[in-house]
């Protein structure tokens, strides 16, 4: 059985053709239009990915994913695809910002979005040679296979995009990485627009994992480079 997807979207017959391609790709697909329903059967079902429309009815699509990540305690939170029809760069920074994974903006290719929706869920998937691994002598500790970013002794609550773009500086600390090749790691594929809102990502990681935001020691920006995580991998 494949993954299980929740469609969050108001119009029945948009949210019925979505359900189609994503049962024709092998997924296990729920459907709802209503944003407190979904809460409640993202609860229940402990879905992988949701398709998320922010202009619902009822509860804003922004509230929606805000409560889905907070029921991160009780199970891992669901991969979230967020589908509306703002394209401005502000708006998909404000829906990246909130913890989605991807992007959609209508109208849109049911086969993209099905593309997508497997490049999440493929990044998503818990690698077989992670682990946990401690940089700048236990000052920085990403473990792999629990999703938990450990500074200082204290757990970091990050969004997807903000784990995504550290890990991929972990890779290979002190290697300069591009905006352009760090989103293309973070989101799985190219995608022509994303690569500048990473600097708003950076700059909430850092609030969230430097003594100084302001004079970052751990994220290191490279003029005319990209970023780089600054701090040594332990022995």
């Amino acid at each position: 059985m494949g993954a299980t997807v929740l469609v969050v979207e108001d119009e029945r017959k948009l949210r019925d053709f979505i359900r189609s391609y994503l049962e024709k790709a092998g997924f296990t697909v729920l459907s709802t239009g209503s944003g407190a329903e979904a809460i409640t059967m993202a609860a229940a079902a402990a879905p992988d990915l949701v398709v998320l429309d922010l202009g619902l009815p009822d509860v804003p699509g922004e509230t929606v994913a805000r409560e889905l990540r907070a029921a991160a305690a009780a199970h891992a939170a669901p991969r979230i695809l967020m589908l509306t029809a703002k394209s401005s760069e502000e708006d998909r920074v404000r829906g990246l910002e909130l913890g989605a994974d991807d992007y959609v903006t209508k109208p849109f290719s049911p086969r993209e979005l099905v593309l997508r929706v497997q490049a999440i869920l493929r990044r998503g998937s818990p690698a077989g040679d992670a682990e946990v691994a401690s940089y700048g002598r236990g000052e920085l500790v990403i473990d792999e296979p629990r999703r938990v970013v450990t500074v200082r002794g204290t757990q970091a609550d990050l969004t997807p995009t903000e784990w995504g773009v550290l890990v991929a500086l972990a890779t290979v600390p002190g290697r300069v990485y591009s905006r352009f090749e760090l989103i293309n790691r973070v989101r799985g594929y190219e995608f022509e627009g994303y690569e500048r809102t990473i600097d708003s990502h950076v700059k909430n990681l850092r609030r969230k994992i430097e003594d100084d935001p302001g004079s970052p020691r751990i994220i290191t920006t490279v003029l005319g480079g990209g970023y780089r995580l600054s701090l040594a991998r332990d022995d």
